[in-house]
């Protein structure tokens, strides 16, 4: 009985976190009220308390909880390389680029517009930045240092030099697509970089 209802807990808090990435996606951090959240899930507003703190406790929770597909996704990548960790890594900014077209270049990366909307501004919230920035930026390291010793990328630059460049370029990327409404700020900044600056 006891597991159900923890079960049943987890339940509507991933789909109060779900909701909470669409609509914070869509409307910003300060767009978004708890409201509107607690409605799409038929949540009453004083439950709201029993699964998070405050709203930027619930912030905090919808950036990690955002992260971790992406994180899930380039480590399914780097399993199934069979020894090609830059083959991997293409693999997975391949299939985010389709992504990014299939959306028609709508809402870019949750962590980049918060980083702009709220980065300075909540200290709760920006911790979660910073947590989940650095997680994707030490799996995309990791993959560079394994194709490094595998002789495919570069080793005149560091590893993480070179992640620290893919994150950051890849952001500034997502920006100009979703207002160009095209694809080709992020196809150059994959071209350039997994294709060219970084190859051994």
């Amino acid at each position: 009985m006891q597991m159900g209802a923890i079960t049943k807990k987890e339940s509507k808090k991933n789909s109060l976190l779900d909701h909470g990435v669409a609509m914070i996606m869509k409307k910003g951090y300060y767009g978004t009220g708890l409201q509107e959240i607690l409605d799409s899930v038929s949540i009453p507003k004083g439950s709201f308390y029993n699964y998070f703190k405050s709203k930027e406790d619930f912030g905090s929770e919808v950036i990690q909880h955002y992260i971790e597909p992406y994180i899930t996704l380039l480590t399914t990548h780097l399993q199934q390389s069979e020894g090609d960790a830059l083959g991997a890594l293409k693999r997975y900014y391949n299939e985010l680029i389709a992504e990014i077209e299939k959306a028609e270049f709508k809402g870019g990366c949750l962590l980049g517009n918060l980083m702009g909307e709220i980065g300075d501004t909540s200290e709760v919230c920006n911790k979660a930045l910073k947590i989940a920035v650095t997680r994707y930026r030490d799996l995309i390291q990791s993959c560079l240092s394994k194709a490094q010793q595998q002789g495919t990328v570069r080793i005149d630059k560091s590893s993480r030099d070179m992640a620290d460049l893919l994150v950051n370029t890849w952001q500034g990327a997502l920006l100009r697509t979703e207002i160009e409404k095209s694809s080709l700020p992020v196809k150059q900044c994959y071209q350039d970089l997994l294709e060219t600056f970084f190859k051994a």
